[in-house]
C-alpha cells in the first residue's frame, strides 16, 4: 500500500475538474438534469479522522454513468469549503480500459475527475487518504446493467465496503440517487449479450428502442434523458453497531449476512426517497423554463451538441495546454466553430460508418483483457 499511494495524485488534476465543470458541466445540470442536493448540509464530519467516510450509493440502471457526473460536479461546486474532504469516488476498472468508456472519448476523464479503480489493494490504499473520502457504488456493474424492471431495487452490495468500514472503524453515509432510472427508461439487459459486449469494454447494451438511434446517430450512445436529478443523504450505519465481533473474526456468511441488513437498511431509505422526490421524473415545465431561460446558449445543452462541446474542451485543454478560458458556448455560430475545429465531431452524426474513426480512437491503446484483481 505504501508503494501504491500514487494513485492519490495519478490523473487526478483539480483544474480539470473545475474547468470543464465551469464550461460544460454547469450548463448541462443548470438545464438538462437541474440536479438537487438534499440533506448534504451540514456536510457529514468523519467519525474517524484518520480515516475516510465511506459514501456509498445506489446506481443507476441502464444508462451511461451520468448520475455520478453530475453528483460529483454538484458538490465540487456547491460545497467549496468542504473541497478536500469531498468523496473521491472508486470506479470500474472498465470505465479506464478504452476511451469509448470515457464521455465523448475524452481520455482519463474518470480519473482526472478523481476516480480511482475499483481494485482490492487501491480500496485499501485510498482508506488511508489523509483528507479525501471515498465514494462507492457497491451493486457494482450489476447495479448499472440490472433493467429497468429492477429499478430502485438495490443488488447484491459488495462486502468490501462493510469489510473496510469494520477493518478501519469509520462509517458508512448512504447517499439516494433519484429519478437517474429515467436517463434511460425501459431498457432491458440479458446476461448472454452482455458477456459478449463486455469483451469489447462495454459492461452491459441497454436493449431499448434508443439502440437503433444509436447506430444511426452514434451520439446517442451517451445520451441522458432530462431526468431531474435528486440526490438524498440517508442515515449514518454504523457497521461496528451490527457486530460484536472484530473484523477479521467473522466468517464470509456473516460478512454476507451484515451486508445483506445494510442493503436491506439502504433500500428502505432509497424507497422513502423515491416517493418523496421520485413521482415527476422529468419536470417538463421546468425544462422548458430552463431552456427559455438559457437560449443563448442553443444548442449546447441538447445532447446531440455534448460531443462538440467536450471534443472542443479537450482539444483546448489537452493538447493545447490552454487554462482559463471560456469556450463561449454562448456565442453565435458557436457550434458551427466547433465542428469546423473538429472534424473528428462529425462521425457522431454519420450512421453506422460513423463509428469506425469513434472505435479506431476509443481503442486506440486499449487495455482489453487486462483484469484487476477487484474488491
Amino acid at each position: 500500500m505504501q508503494a501504491n499511494q500514487h494513485i492519490y495524485r495519478d490523473y487526478f488534476d483539480e483544474e480539470f475538474t473545475r474547468t470543464i465543470d465551469e464550461n460544460i458541466l454547469q450548463l448541462l445540470d443548470r438545464v438538462w438534469f437541474r440536479s438537487r442536493l438534499v440533506g448534504f448540509e451540514p456536510f457529514p464530519a468523519r467519525n474517524n479522522l484518520a480515516r475516510p467516510l465511506i459514501f456509498a450509493s445506489n446506481h443507476s440502471g441502464m444508462a451511461f454513468p451520468w448520475d455520478a457526473i453530475v453528483v460529483l460536479a454538484h458538490l465540487f461546486r456547491k460545497l467549496p469549503n468542504h473541497y478536500h474532504t469531498m468523496p473521491r469516488p472508486m470506479s470500474a476498472p472498465m470505465l479506464s480500459k478504452t476511451a469509448l468508456m470515457n464521455p465523448y472519448l475524452v481520455q482519463h476523464f474518470w480519473k482526472k475527475c478523481g476516480c480511482v479503480e475499483a481494485t482490492t489493494l487501491n480500496f485499501e490504499t485510498m482508506m488511508y487518504n489523509p483528507s479525501h473520502n471515498l465514494m462507492v457504488y457497491p451493486e457494482g456493474v450489476p447495479g448499472i446493467g440490472k433493467g429497468f424492471n429492477r429499478k430502485y431495487q438495490l443488488q447484491r452490495l459488495a462486502t468490501s465496503m462493510l469489510r473496510m468500514s469494520l477493518l478501519h472503524g469509520t462509517d458508512i453515509m448512504p447517499f439516494y440517487t433519484v429519478n437517474a432510472e429515467y436517463l434511460n427508461p425501459y431498457a432491458y439487459s440479458f446476461e448472454p449479450i452482455n458477456r459478449l459486449t463486455k469483451k469489447i469494454g462495454i459492461p452491459f447494451l441497454p436493449l431499448t428502442l434508443l439502440l437503433l438511434l444509436v447506430l444511426v446517430q452514434p451520439w446517442a450512445f451517451y445520451l441522458a434523458l432530462p431526468a431531474q436529478l435528486t440526490y438524498v443523504m440517508g442515515t449514518r450505519i454504523r457497521p461496528s453497531e451490527l457486530t460484536s465481533k472484530k473484523h477479521n473474526e467473522l466468517t464470509r456468511d456473516e460478512y454476507l449476512a451484515l451486508s445483506e441488513t445494510i442493503r436491506q437498511q439502504m433500500q428502505a431509505g432509497l424507497d422513502a426517497a423515491v416517493q418523496a422526490h421520485g413521482q415527476q421524473p422529468y419536470r417538463w415545465r421546468e425544462l422548458w423554463q430552463r431552456i427559455k431561460e438559457n437560449r443563448r446558449y442553443f444548442p449546447f445543452f441538447l445532447p446531440f451538441a455534448w460531443p462538440a462541446a467536450f471534443t472542443e474542451f479537450e482539444r483546448r485543454f489537452v493538447k493545447n495546454g490552454e487554462r482559463n478560458f471560456n469556450l463561449g458556448l454562448d456565442r453565435p455560430g458557436a457550434f458551427w466553430k466547433l465542428l469546423w475545429r473538429n472534424p473528428l465531431v462529425l462521425a457522431y452524426f454519420i450512421p453506422i460508418l460513423g463509428w469506425i474513426p469513434l472505435a479506431i480512437k476509443g481503442y486506440r491503446g486499449h487495455r482489453l483483457g487486462r483484469r484487476g484483481q477487484q474488491p
